[in-house]
C-alpha cells in the first residue's frame, strides 16, 4: 500500500489534469468505467453513467456478494454489467476512467495502478459535479457537518425552492445531478473520503467547520487528513467564498493561503469582518458595520457546537443571496438533525439524548458539552485510531456513569482512570441492549442519560443510524417511572 501522503507535497495537491473542464454528456458515450463499491455512491454513479451512455462495471471485491442482489439496487432500464471477486485482467485493461465509492481507499495498490497508468480517477461526488447545473454550497469539518448542511437546505428549499441536499448526508451527488437547472441550487455535505476524488469540484461558497484528529486510520497522518478537507476550496478563486471557524487553528491558518475570499465566524471573540457571538448574541461585521442578528435562545438547538454551525449556516446562504430575515426565520424554526444531540424523551424523570453521530472525540465533547445534568453516558465502538484525552476532559465531574462497549472499551477505561475516574463509576457492557440497561438502572430522577459514543458504529451495527434507532426505540419502551436516590421506583 502507497500511503496517501506520497500524493501530497506541501499542502499542494496533486490534480486529474485530463479534466480541464466540465464535459459535454455527448464526451462520454460508450466511455468503459469501472465503478468500485456496490453501496449508494456506487449505484447512483453507474445510473448516471448509464443514462449519459457511458458503459460502465460495477465491482465489488467481494467475491461472496450475490451479483442478483447488487443487480436490484439498479432500476428498471438501467444494467451494468457486475463483476463481483477478482477483476478480469480484460476489464482493468479497457478501462478508461475509475469512480472508486468513498469507503474505498484510494490509496490501494488496486487503485494506483490505474492512476500510473493515466487513467483518471474520481469519485461519485466529482462525477456528480460535472453533470450538474446551477448553484453550489458544499459544507466539510471533522464535526456538524450535517447539522449545518441541513439548516443552509431547508434555508434554500424555503427561498429558492429548486434545490437538492446532496453528499455525505445520505444522498448520492448522482442521484441529483441530471435534475438540475440553471436556476436550482445544490447543497452539499462532503467527508474528507469523498475529497480524495475531487479535482474540478468548485462550490461557489464552500464552508471548513473545523478540524480534529479522525479518520486517520485511512489518512494516515494528521497533515493528510487537513489537505483532504482544504480540497474543498482548491479550484475556488477570490470570485467565491470559503466560510471558516477563526476559533480553529487549522481552519483559520488555511484562511491565510485560501484561494476564495474568505469569511470567519466565530465563537470567542468579536470579529471586524465575519460572524460572531458576544454573551448570547450572534453579531455579523460587514464593511465596518456590526448588526446584531439573534439572540441564541431563540433557537431551537442547543449547545456551542449549534451556535457555530448557525453562524456557519448564516454566512453560507448569506453569500448565497438569500435575505437576512428569510434566514433567520428558518433558523428559528429549525431543529436538531436525527442522531445528533437529539431529545428522545423524559423517562421515569430521566432525559434521553440520542447523539448516535457524535462518531469521533471532538463531537462527543460537543454532546456532553450541552448537557446540563448529571449525565450517565455510554462510550466506546470501532477503533478509528483516536485518542480520548480531550473527551475525558470534557467530562469535568458532569458524567456520573461511563458505560462502555466495544473495540475501545479497553482503551478508554484506561484513559478514564488516568484521568481520574472512579473504577466504580466505569462500567462495562457486552452488548449495546446490556449497555442501555446499564443506563436505566444507575439513572436517577433529574439526570441525563447520553449515547455520544466517541467512536464509529462498525463492528456492532451497519452505521450510526441504526444504533442511534435502537437506542430511541429502547426509551421509547421504558415506562414512566421515577428512580429515588437509592434506584427505587417511585
Amino acid at each position: 500500500m502507497i500511503p496517501a501522503g506520497k500524493r501530497i507535497m506541501e499542502g499542494k495537491i496533486q490534480t486529474n489534469q485530463t479534466l480541464d473542464k466540465k464535459p459535454e454528456t455527448g464526451d462520454w458515450k460508450g466511455k468503459k468505467v469501472l465503478v468500485i463499491g456496490t453501496g449508494i455512491s456506487g449505484a447512483g454513479a453507474v445510473k448516471l453513467l448509464c443514462v449519459a451512455g457511458a458503459c460502465p462495471v460495477w465491482y465489488d471485491a467481494n467475491g461472496e456478494l450475490p451479483v442478483e442482489d447488487i443487480a436490484k439496487k439498479l432500476p428498471d432500464g438501467i444494467s451494468a454489467r457486475i463483476i463481483t471477486g477478482a477483476l478480469p485482467k480484460d476489464v482493468e485493461d479497457e478501462t478508461e476512467m475509475v469512480v472508486p465509492s468513498p469507503g474505498v481507499p484510494v490509496d490501494t495498490e488496486f487503485v494506483e495502478g490505474f492512476r500510473r497508468r493515466g487513467i483518471p480517477v474520481l469519485g461519485e461526488i466529482e462525477l456528480g459535479y460535472l453533470f450538474s447545473k446551477g448553484k453550489l454550497a458544499a459544507v466539510t469539518g471533522t464535526n456538524g457537518k450535517t447539522t449545518t448542511t441541513s439548516l443552509v437546505g431547508q434555508i434554500m428549499e424555503e427561498y429558492y425552492g429548486d434545490v437538492f441536499v446532496v453528499g455525505n448526508i445520505g444522498n448520492p451527488y448522482t442521484e441529483s445531478a441530471l435534475k438540475t437547472g440553471e436556476e436550482s441550487v445544490t447543497v452539499a455535505e462532503i467527508s474528507s473520503f469523498q475529497l480524495e476524488t475531487t479535482d474540478r469540484f468548485k462550490p461557489q461558497v464552500s464552508a471548513i467547520l473545523n478540524i480534529t484528529p479522525d479518520h486517520l486510520n485511512r489518512h494516515h497522518t494528521m497533515e493528510n487528513y487537513v489537505a483532504m478537507k482544504e480540497r474543498i476550496a482548491a479550484r475556488q478563486t477570490k470570485d467565491e467564498v470559503c466560510v471558516l471557524n477563526y476559533e480553529d487553528g487549522y481552519t483559520r491558518g488555511f484562511g491565510e493561503r485560501c484561494p476564495a475570499r474568505v469569511v470567519y465566524f466565530s465563537s470567542k471573540r468579536k470579529l471586524e469582518e465575519g460572524l460572531y457571538l458576544d454573551g448570547e448574541e450572534i453579531w455579523m461585521a460587514q464593511d465596518g458595520h456590526a448588526k446584531r442578528l439573534m439572540n441564541i435562545h431563540e433557537m431551537k438547538l442547543v449547545g456551542m457546537c449549534n451556535v457555530e454551525n448557525v453562524m456557519a449556516a448564516i454566512a453560507i446562504a448569506v453569500h448565497m443571496q438569500v435575505p437576512m430575515e428569510n434566514i433567520l426565520d428558518t433558523v428559528r424554526r429549525f431543529c436538531a438533525v436525527e442522531h445528533r444531540i437529539e431529545f428522545v424523551a423524559t423517562k421515569g424523570g430521566v432525559d434521553y439524548y440520542n447523539d448516535s453521530k457524535g462518531t469521533n472525540p471532538d463531537a462527543a465533547v460537543q454532546g456532553i458539552r450541552a448537557m446540563s445534568k448529571p449525565t450517565v453516558l455510554i462510550g466506546g465502538g470501532y477503533d478509528k485510531g483516536s485518542t480520548f484525552d480531550t473527551w475525558l476532559d470534557a467530562f469535568d465531574g458532569k458524567v456520573t456513569y461511563l458505560v462502555l462497549i466495544g473495540q475501545t472499551a479497553d482503551r478508554i477505561e484506561a484513559c478514564a482512570k488516568a484521568h481520574g475516574m472512579a473504577e466504580e463509576r466505569i462500567l462495562r457492557a457486552e452488548s449495546f441492549g446490556e449497555a442501555l440497561q446499564m443506563c436505566t438502572e444507575h439513572a436517577r430522577t433529574g439526570d441525563a442519560v447520553l449515547l455520544s459514543p466517541a467512536c464509529a458504529s462498525w463492528g456492532m451495527f451497519p452505521n450510526y443510524e441504526v444504533r442511534g434507532q435502537m437506542f430511541k426505540d429502547y426509551v421509547n419502551r421504558l415506562p414512566d417511572e421515577s428512580r429515588d436516590g437509592n434506584g427505587n421506583t417511585e
